[in-house]
């Protein structure tokens, strides 16, 4: 038997049935990547397994300086080939880490290798077999999404983004939907001054406003949004450490504002009102265009000093942070739900032990507006792995409806990471059949099935108000 064998991690009757019968045949809603939408409208073509797939990837690249790579082999000058080899001699050592599993299932699909696992001794067969299939066109951006059933993903852009590739992907006609997020986390971003001034000058050149106090920053920033919402967008994104919700007046953050804009310091404790202030103006700007919400929070950012000097930001330098999230969470929600304004909210965590904080704050603002309005998000970045995806279901079913779940998503750069879906729905049925094949629950064949499809997909489609071409 191959490794990467048709039963992979179904481990039972029920979840081999599940999987095959309804799983698979589900197409994919991709509701948050960081896919670059140039790649798409360009429908780009890889020169080789490198390109495509070890450069961004921080993953990959942890794991190989883990194993004693060096850094000419994963950001440095080596050639393409030079460091697939390093990483193919790192795979092997690998064994019962997470990128063994997705890089032997991104090998399966699109490229079909099942016979070989990865090391120093298949490296070149690999890279040249894979190298070939993406000289052609079935390999492309597009055509990779396509042999995945995509129906829709949701790229991630700054305010100030043109949305120009966007634009040309929908007059393109390409029957993906690939439509934008809203992510304002350099409006917050008083912190960073030099940064936070940059950006604020490129929102008043946009929007041709001049920004000259808190309240005309305010506006710059909904006239991008009223853009954003015109164009397709109706998910914003926040990457937060935190939740923010520290009491402040509003005399209190226009003069931190104009302290800022003027290049002068601020305190800590500025830094902490001014974040709260504008994550409740932003959720109540969300909460008018009745889009829905997602929270990433969690993560320390960029610990590595040296290296963040040398490689910049997203490098491979982040780790789970151990922040208290529930105080304050709890706080900035109910302040929104008292005024009508806490729209559909996504939370991902990155730390377990916040699982079920996060599983059991959603149950408090719960409104039956619709079903699962508030969703525990799928296990992310650190737990986007057997482990962690487990335990976040778990979670979820003990303390919500798991049934409600609107599932999976790649939250990656790359066009091989469709395969995360594949993972993670595999995981769920088998999860699903052991617990009925145990007696947990009945074996009700049709129920079970369409608890699965909803979760893989039509969940999703429901959930999120975002169009699919032809709709």
């Amino acid at each position: 038997m191959t490794y990467m064998h048709d039963n992979f991690l179904l481990h039972n009757k029920t979840a081999e049935y599940l999987y095959h019968e309804h799983a698979v045949k589900m197409p994919i809603y991709d509701y948050h990547c960081h896919l670059p939408a140039a790649q798409i409208a360009e429908d780009k073509q890889f020169e080789n397994l490198t390109a495509i797939w070890l450069a961004g990837d921080h993953y990959k690249w942890r794991a190989m300086r883990t194993n004693g790579i060096d850094e000419k082999y994963i950001t440095g000058g080596a050639t393409d080939f030079e460091k697939f080899q390093k990483w193919a001699e790192t795979v092997p050592y690998c064994l019962r880490n997470p990128l063994y599993h997705w890089t032997h299932l991104e090998l399966k699909k699109p490229f079909g290798i099942t016979d070989k696992v990865l090391n120093s001794d298949t490296a070149k067969v690999i890279y040249d077999t894979c190298g070939e299939k993406l000289q052609t066109t079935a390999f492309s951006a597009r055509n990779i999404m396509r042999s995945w059933n995509v129906k829709l993903v949701c790229t991630t852009e700054d305010p100030t983004d043109s949305l120009d590739y966007h634009l040309a992907i929908r007059k393109s006609g390409f029957e993906i939907a690939v439509h934008t997020a809203w992510r304002p986390d350099k409006a917050m971003a008083v912190d960073n001054p030099a940064l936070f001034n940059t950006w604020t000058d490129k929102l008043a050149a946009l929007t041709n406003t001049t920004i000259r106090d808190f309240d005309s920053f305010l506006s710059a920033i909904r006239k991008r949004q009223d853009y954003f919402h015109a164009n397709g967008c109706r998910v914003s994104d926040h990457g937060l450490d935190k939740m923010y919700a520290y009491d402040y007046t509003e005399a209190d953050i226009k003069a931190i504002f104009n302290t800022v804009r003027c290049g002068k310091p601020i305190t800590a404790q500025q830094v902490e009102l001014f974040k709260s202030a504008m994550l409740y103006e932003l959720c109540m700007m969300n909460a008018e265009k009745s889009w829905v919400q997602q929270f990433h929070l969690g993560v320390l950012r960029n610990n590595n000093s040296r290296m963040f000097a040398k490689l910049g930001p997203d490098t491979g330098f982040d780790s789970i942070g151990d922040f208290n999230l529930a105080v304050p969470m709890v706080k900035l929600f109910d302040r929104l739900d008292n005024r009508n304004s806490l729209c559909r909210t996504i939370l991902y965590n990155i730390n377990p032990k916040d699982n079920e904080v996060m599983a059991t704050m959603l149950g408090n603002f719960q409104d039956g507006s619709c079903p699962g309005k508030m969703q525990f998000g799928s296990g992310w970045w650190f737990l986007d792995q057997m482990d962690g995806m487990i335990k976040q279901m778990n979670a979820l079913s003990n303390l919500g409806l798991l049934s409600r779940f609107v599932g999976m998503l790649t939250d990656s750069r790359s066009f091989l990471s469709y395969s995360r879906h594949e993972y993670f729905r595999r995981i769920l049925c088998n999860l699903l059949g052991e617990e009925v094949e145990k007696g947990f629950w009945p074996n009700d064949k049709k129920w079970l099935g369409q608890m699965v499809e909803d979760i893989c997909y039509n969940n999703a489609r429901r959930y999120f108000d975002m169009t699919l071409p032809g709709a």
